[in-house]
């Protein structure tokens, strides 16, 4: 295709984004379609360790529409300079550099704060090992034939490509897999399972008594009593029904890309500040509404309460969850402003984001010391009203009558099940009822629901774990 074919082919896109959603927003499309590949290419190939051609092309094929504007890109990874820059003809430029231990950040111009790795506190794990150094083969034939479907590409698109799947019964590996260059120790991105960590860090503040559930949150700007946003809680920043205008976060798609919530993650560098000025589109605590903006400001109130510098929110972090449970492979990315990007940007390895299901089974408790407050795993899992997907504080719920976890359920999905989900197709399902955690990392897209044949991945593992643990008289 000509060079000026691919022009021609991206302006159109453009253009008819314009037609839908008015000129405004249509300019930053360049931006934020090209901040997202930087991004994405920039951390899981400097991080995760993967070959970027191939990331770009299981990641753009997942998400519908992008590739109108993909093949009008053009990226360069330099190696030696750790950093990624992606062009869309002089429409949009985006730039991500990495940084030791901090992953990559989008940088817009402005020098990127600058963040003092904290010193690693070695403080042995709580919670007890899950298994040992070596891949750990499906522990039945009725497990491998279940990591065989998952791992099966359908003949025709849409494609699965799983990356990973780690299964957990009472707090051991009993089976795992993973794709072509991937391991037990390589970090993968979360998406918005991120959210679910943000959720956690914020319950460890609030036993801490840093932070209050109800109540004004402690955000600067709202503080005025005459400001509306000042009746916002953390409850509702947790629950997405603060009533921020920003747009939606549901979508994966090229559309997605008109959002202001996607301008404000790969078009400005202090996203939370970007967040925390936003006008209300309702009333605090009246309607639902799933976006990124909500995390990000969470990330700003737990590096405030954690002393006030990037490193003391990484430290935090560190010594109060990821050390407590092992998690060795984690890295937490940042915007531009030194706050952990809340939303979306975990990355960790499937192990790792197993031992953090753990924690929820076990109830808030690694080695017999609480982590999370008496009662937050039950709360994270209360259905949020109106949230239609089943969506409770951090994570997605089967708890409820929405048609999200009613779905689910006639899907196989056990009603106690409650789960950590980010975009196209990742997961960390906890189910209490059947000691299981479930981790499942890819690249699907989100719709048909079906696609990522998660829904097999869950009623065949519960299926034959539980008619396993009958034979052998486990409850």
């Amino acid at each position: 295709m000509t060079r000026r074919r691919k022009i021609i082919l991206a302006t159109t896109a453009i253009a008819c984004a314009g037609l839908a959603l008015g000129a405004a927003r249509a300019r930053d499309v360049p931006k934020v379609a090209t901040g997202f590949i930087a991004d994405i290419l920039c951390s899981e190939t400097f991080v995760s360790g993967l070959d970027p051609r191939r990331d770009l092309d299981e990641t753009t094929d997942a998400m519908p529409g992008v590739g109108l504007l993909t093949w009008a890109m053009d990226y360069q990874v330099d190696r030696a300079r750790k950093d990624v820059t992606v062009t869309l003809f002089g429409i949009g430029r985006s730039h991500a550099v990495y940084r030791e231990g901090l992953g990559c950040t989008l940088e817009h111009g402005a020098p990127l704060v600058d963040v003092a790795l904290p010193p690693d506190d070695r403080q042995p794990a709580l919670l007890p090992e899950i298994a040992g150094p070596a891949v750990v083969p499906p522990q039945s034939a009725e497990l491998s034939a279940a990591l065989d479907r998952a791992f099966t590409e359908p003949a025709q698109p849409p494609y699965r490509r799983t990356r990973a799947i780690v299964v957990m019964k009472a707090g051991r590996i009993i089976a795992e897999r993973y794709a072509d260059g991937i391991g037990p120790e390589t970090p993968l991105l979360g998406f918005s399972m991120t959210k679910s960590v943000i959720s956690a860090l914020s319950g460890i503040l609030v036993r801490q008594a840093k932070l209050k559930l109800d109540g004004p949150a402690p955000v600067a700007a709202w503080q005025n009593p005459e400001d509306p946003r000042n009746a916002i809680t953390v409850d509702q920043l947790l629950r997405h029904t603060a009533g921020i205008a920003l747009g939606s976060s549901l979508q994966a798609s090229l559309g997605s890309a008109l959002e202001p919530i996607n301008a404000m993650k790969f078009a400005e560098g202090d996203m939370a500040s970007f967040a925390e000025r936003a006008p209300l589109a309702t009333a605090p605590g009246m309607a639902w509404n799933y976006h990124d903006g909500n995390f990000l400001i969470l990330a700003h109130l737990i590096r405030n309460a954690a002393g006030g510098k990037p490193a003391d929110a990484l430290a935090f972090a560190r010594r109060e969850l990821f050390a407590p449970l092992g998690m060795h492979h984690v890295t937490l990315q940042l915007d531009g402003a030194g706050t952990i990007e809340g939303s979306s940007e975990m990355l960790a390895s499937a192990r790792d984001w197993a031992r953090f299901g753990q924690l929820y089974l076990n109830d808030g408790v690694a080695g017999g010391r609480r982590i999370l407050p008496e009662g937050w795993v039950n709360y994270s899992a209360t259905a949020t009203p109106n949230a239609w997907v089943g969506i409770g504080a951090g994570f997605w719920t089967n708890q409820g009558n929405s048609f999200g976890a009613k779905f689910r359920a006639e899907h196989g999905w056990p009603r106690d099940a409650f789960f950590a989900k980010g975009t196209i197709g990742q997961y960390t399902i906890v189910i209490p009822s059947e000691q299981l955690v479930i981790v499942r990392l890819g690249r699907s897209p989100n719709f048909p629901p079906e696609a990522d044949g998660v829904f097999d991945l869950v009623r065949d593992v519960v299926a034959t774990t539980r008619e396993k643990g009958k034979l052998a008289g486990v409850n």
